[in-house]
């Protein structure tokens, strides 16, 4: 995993954003005289302070088809609550047969995850964190599961004013 850091480039929020090329895939098609590959490519983004995004890009050349993947990340940047350095409850996030574990974990843990979970998590800022991935092992997969369940995450404040009462 190559990480670059894009220092003159802050969105409209202020954030620097770094990227992450999780995998990169190779296609390639038949065709009269003889093979044409193509590449897409898995990029997450994230400021490291609880802002993560992932995008896919595809390209006839490597470096078009990761620049294409930071541009769609861009635009699914979220926002993930955190609790000091680990996540707020346990979550489990799903997506087709690629389920993820997340759980928070004592300072000094690191983070015990799979390549893809891992980019994902240390781009959003989660230093402390017990994952485990079941079923599907596609990068893809497990990285949209990934997301589903950071979705699902709540802070403790915004559980307080769903619920309308106050926690102890």
């Amino acid at each position: 995993m190559k990480s670059r850091k894009y220092t003159d480039f802050v969105d409209a929020e202020g954030l620097v954003i770094e990227d992450t090329v999780v995998k990169i895939n190779r296609c390639a098609t038949v065709v009269k005289g003889g093979r044409r590959f193509s590449f897409s490519a898995l990029v997450i983004v994230g400021n490291g302070n609880g802002v993560v995004g992932w995008g896919f890009g595809k390209a006839n050349e490597v470096p078009p088809s990761v620049e294409k993947g930071v541009k769609d990340a861009r635009k699914r940047l979220v926002r993930v609550p955190l609790v000091g350095t680990t996540i707020p409850h346990q979550v489990f996030g799903t997506y087709g047969s690629a389920r993820v574990l997340m759980m928070p974990a004592r300072p000094g843990t690191g983070v015990i995850a799979g390549a893809a979970v891992r980019a994902v998590c240390e781009k959003a800022g989660i230093h402390d964190i017990l994952t485990k991935s079941y079923g599907s092992n596609n990068p893809i997969n497990v990285v949209k599961a990934t997301f589903d369940g950071l979705a699902m995450l709540r802070s403790r404040k915004q559980s307080e004013d769903l619920r309308g009462v106050s926690l102890p």
